[in-house]
Order: structure tokens, then sequence, then C-alpha cells
């Protein structure tokens, strides 16, 4: 008879294997927990957030209502030392819920959009402040920088198109100031009642607007200045009047039929009101080109230049009275109205070239705009359609919006931004933006956008 065989060794082989897998359950639970906890306080945190911003409006409600009665001369007095209490008008409902990737500049995300609606409490009836702005395309937006996390300012910083050289505070725009206002020019699409529907904005969700203005070229634009300011010097007769339209009309005729790839032809900067739109979006005809400089100059608006202002500064361009074929080059307009920075025009960065992967399309395009009926897919709430998420994508990518010790000392390329209802995941190579992941946001996120 055989003797019994001992099996401890298999039987501690199983229970092993049993204590292996009960690790990685374990393990896995408490990953799940961690997530589990990790996502509650975000919830948590963003409903804390939404009622601390609820109590403060409940607050600055209050003090307007309760606020004391103060009299003529106390308030004139306030008012000659310059110390008034602000009370927004309105608060900002922006496609951007955070600092992060908001464009700095409006022009940037021409397709951004915001709203902003006139406070009740500011006006019995609000809707009435708003009566005859339909009538202007662009306000300005006076605002405060609510989101600057502390009051300090220095006398010179570094702004991000610098690349880290100091300028003095009040040659730039930045936020940082001893009165946190800023001034942004937003277009205005339409109002209805007591709201205003805005597009290329540069301001987050929940900024306190103080006071909007019609933006009005005749007043607020250097050119028009100029042009007011110096009509009186270009006065001529009509016979000589008459004589310079000729001759520009021989001079044109003579470069249309002679015009040779060769030969320069430099036109000064104008406004964007001054030409056809054909001519704004950079059309190649040259004849077309120059039969509306011939139309242009028979309206009588070529800057010439008179007798008596031959001392004058020589930056105004005027029409040559000798042979027109003695020089190559036509001149009308003015070329200078207003000097800025040479880094505003010229920055030591460059802009980035920005692309998309193909997952990122892909996301991208699932995406439906505001007034659409399917509830299947994530919704913008601001912009029109992915096509012009991708435009906005791009201007804020392009203009590089991380700050400068990211750009330079930073070694994670990543970078994170929201736009309207999406969460956008890109990374920064040598010279461009690449776009990896677009997803929508969580539903305890979508209050911070509104």
């Amino acid at each position: 008879m055989s003797p019994p065989i001992c099996s401890c060794s298999e039987k501690v082989r199983k229970l092993t294997q049993q204590a292996s897998v009960m690790r990685r359950e374990i393990k896995n639970l408490r990953q799940q927990m961690d997530g589990a906890i990790r996502a509650h306080r975000k919830q948590m945190s963003s409903l804390q957030s939404m009622l601390t911003d609820c109590m403060k409006h409940e607050d600055r409600l209050q003090s307007v209502r309760k606020r004391p009665a103060q009299s003529p001369s106390e308030i004139n007095q306030l008012l000659e030392q310059g110390r008034i209490q602000t009370v927004p008008i309105g608060y900002i409902s922006s496609c951007f819920a955070v600092k992060n990737g908001t464009p700095r500049q409006p022009t940037i995300c021409s397709s951004s959009r915001a709203i902003l609606k006139i406070e009740p409490s500011v006006f019995n009836n609000p809707e009435h402040s708003l009566v005859g702005l339909e009538q202007y395309s662009h306000i300005w937006i006076i605002f405060l920088f609510h989101k600057n996390g502390q009051m300090s300012y220095k006398a010179k910083v570094k702004p991000p198109r610098l690349n880290g050289q100091r300028v003095g505070v009040y040659s730039t725009r930045s936020p940082h100031r001893p009165n946190a206002l800023g001034l942004t020019l937003a277009k205005l699409e339409r109002i209805t009642g007591d709201t205003l529907h805005l597009s290329g904005v540069d301001i987050i969700a929940g900024t306190p607007v103080l006071d909007v203005k019609p933006y009005i070229p005749d007043y607020d634009s250097p050119k028009t200045r100029t042009d007011d300011t110096s009509s009186e010097h270009r006065q001529t007769s009509p016979d000589s009047q008459m004589l310079q339209v000729m001759d520009v009309d021989e001079e044109l005729n003579i470069l249309e039929t002679s015009f040779e790839p060769s030969s320069e032809l430099r036109v000064c900067p104008v406004g964007p009101s001054d030409f056809s739109q054909s001519e704004r979006s950079g059309s190649s005809d040259v004849t077309g080109i120059l039969a509306e400089v011939k139309s242009y100059l028979k309206q009588q608006q070529l800057f010439t230049k008179n007798p008596e202002d031959k001392q004058t500064d020589s930056t105004e361009c005027t029409l040559l009275a000798t042979n027109p074929l003695s020089s190559s080059t036509l001149k009308f307009g003015c070329e200078d109205y207003s000097t800025i920075a040479a880094w505003v025009r010229a920055p030591p960065i460059s802009n980035l070239d920005v692309r998309f992967t193909a997952n990122a399309e892909k996301e991208l395009k699932e995406f439906v705009p505001y007034n659409s009926t399917d509830s299947t897919r994530p919704k913008f709430q601001f912009l029109k359609g992915p096509d012009e998420a991708v435009a906005a994508i791009k201007g804020i990518l392009s203009a590089d919006p991380r700050s400068v010790y990211r750009r330079t000392r930073c070694q994670d390329r990543l970078f994170f931004f929201t736009l309207d209802t999406a969460d956008i995941t890109c990374w920064f190579g040598d010279g461009f933006a690449e776009v990896v992941r677009v997803k929508p946001m969580q539903s305890s996120e979508l209050t911070n956008v509104v």
C-alpha cells in the first residue's frame, strides 16, 4: 500500500493565487474610491463657488437697496475727490468659463460670443436704457478684472507678447493695475429686451460690467479725426479739382495698359469702410483695383498737397504732378494716423500653426449648435456649430495663450482650456499647437459658463 500524497503545496499555490486576486480587487476598489472622492470634492467645490457667488450677488443687491441717502453736497464732494462707489450694470455670460485659454484681445477670436443682461436693480425698466443702441455695430465695454486674485500691482509688468521683457504698466493692457478696470470693443449682434448679444469678446463668464458705450468711428478713430482736421487745408477750386481728376485718369489709364509684374504699386493704409468688399478681401485683380482707385479719386477723397503745405510732414501722401511714368509708385490716403509700440505688431514671438488630430476633429463634429433639438449629442450654448468652434480654437491657440513661465521654463507642454461647453486638450511643439482631444464638459461645470 502506497503512502498518501501530501497536497499541501497545491493548497498553498491556490491560496497564493486567491490572495493575488484579492489584492488586485482591493487596489481597484481603492482607485475607484479615490476617483469618487475627487469627483465629490470637485462637485462640492463647484457648489460652494456657486453659493458664494449667489450670496455675494444678494449682498450687492441688498447694499444697493439699503444704501443710505446722501445729500447733494456730499455726493458732489465725493465726485470732486474721485471717490465713487461703482455698481455693476450686469454680469457677462460668456463662452469662456475660466481665465485659462481666454483670448487676451478681442480681435484674436472674432467668433467668441457672450451675453450681457442689464440688472433690474439699476433701472426699473432695463430695456429702456438700450433704446437706440441697436443702431450701432460695436460697443465699448468697461468692466472689472474680478479674477486677478489680489489687488497688488507693480509699475513694470511683463506682457506675454514681449516674452519676459519689462515695460511700464500704463504702456500695456495688463489686468494688474491700481484700478482693475478693463476696456474692450465688442460687436453687437442684436438686442432682445434687456439683453445684449455680443461677439468677438475676450471676457470670462461672471465679469462685472460697469458701463457700455457705443463705438463711433467719427469720434473714436484717429483716421477720421485726421480727415476732419486737415480737410480745410485740402480745399481747391473746382477747376483745379477737375484737372486733378483728369490727370489721375490719364495716369491710371497708362498704368492699366502698361502694367508690368515688376512695377510697384504701393497703397497707403485706409479705413475698412473706404473701399469695396472685394478690395478688402485682398483681390489680386490689378485692373479691378485700379478701376476702384480711379472711382475713389473721382470722389475727391485723395490727399493732395497744396502750395502752402510744402512744409508739412512728409508722411502725407501726395499725387505726383510730374510725369506719371517717372515713378512706379502711386499713393493715396494717409500713411500714418496714429503710432503704437513696435512690439505690438512685431513681437519677439510669432504666431503658431494650429492643427487637429483626426480623433479631435471627430469629437468636435459631435457637437451641435445651441438651437439644435438633438438631445443625444453634446450641445454648444453660444457657438453656432463645429466650424465656428474650429475658428475660435485656431484664434486662441495661434496667439499662444500660455504664460511666459509655461512657455520658457515649464517642461509640461500639455495645455487645457474650455470653450463654451467643450473641454479642450492640446500640446505645444516648436512653432505649432495641436489639439488632441475635445470632450463635453461635465454637468457640474456647465453652471460656470452661464
